[in-house]
């Protein structure tokens, strides 16, 4: 058996000074710990975050709420997910070996489109089983975080908007500044076609439809048709989720733990 699994069995529970967690017996320690390593601040616990654990495996639950923030603050009234939160968090979660998996909640408008993507490329990257959950909605850059994850899920009632890159603010109107917006659109549709069954065809086809929405350009996917299109794996809720977590999570501790009852012997 390896040292994880020796620390796991024999030893108290994680740490309490880096982990605020949610505990089977339903109590909950000190709300605004950060994971191992990560920042140790009160947004932390604004935005949901915790570790739920029992005696077998440890699962590290994160939302993606309202607007994701990117490089210029929102107003105060608004709910949103800042990267630089999630990014060390996600760093945190993939070194810190009482982590066994991820759960990836997202019911989220979209927002800044660089901020969402380096999110979904951390997400596309760990090595520990990733599940991802559509409630609500997944939105715009929604999507690249919702297809981040090894398994996608959605719920029956929850929707995901596909529209083209779209900027506010001041936009200089050169050849440069279409070009840029192309490579952008470009580098969503590579992820999403890369981490899900759908093709790029009918995805930039879902992009650029123009008779699904009134004021906009896109289209509107719901569950069953987000599955059907490919774009999502599975119709499902928190307990398909986990379920698809748990099942995750026995197949890589018996893998870790095959090679070491075999050379034990």
């Amino acid at each position: 058996m390896n040292e994880r699994n020796e620390q796991k069995e024999g030893a108290a529970a994680p740490d309490e000074e880096n982990f605020h967690r949610v505990r089977r017996d339903g109590g909950a320690d000190d709300c605004g710990k950060a994971p191992h390593g990560a920042p140790d601040d009160s947004s932390v616990c604004d935005s949901g975050s915790v570790l739920a654990e029992n005696a077998r495996e440890a699962i590290y639950c994160m939302c993606i709420i309202g607007q994701v923030e990117g490089h210029y603050l929102l107003g105060d009234n608004q709910k949103t997910t800042r990267y630089e939160h999630i990014i060390p968090q996600l760093a945190a979660i993939e070194e810190d070996d009482r982590t066994d998996g991820v759960l990836l909640i997202l019911n989220t408008m979209g927002g800044d489109v660089e901020a969402g993507l380096a999110i979904a490329e951390m997400v596309a990257s760990m090595s520990k089983p990733t599940v991802s959950l559509v409630i609500g909605g997944g939105h715009s850059i929604g999507i690249p975080l919702a297809v981040s994850a090894k398994r996608a899920i959605i719920a029956p009632r929850a929707s995901m908007t596909v529209h083209p890159v779209r900027m506010t603010g001041l936009v200089v109107g050169a050849p440069q500044t279409y070009h840029y917006f192309d490579q952008i659109q470009d580098h969503i549709v590579d992820f999403v076609t890369e981490n899900s069954r759908i093709s790029r065809a009918d995805f930039a086809r879902y992009m650029m439809a123009t008779g699904n929405m009134a004021t906009d350009v896109g289209t509107v996917l719901y569950g069953a048709e987000a599955v059907e299109s490919g774009l999502m794996d599975q119709l499902g809720s928190l307990s398909d989720a986990l379920a698809y977590l748990h099942a995750q999570i026995a197949q890589e501790k018996k893998k870790r733990s095959g090679p070491d009852a075999g050379g034990d012997n």
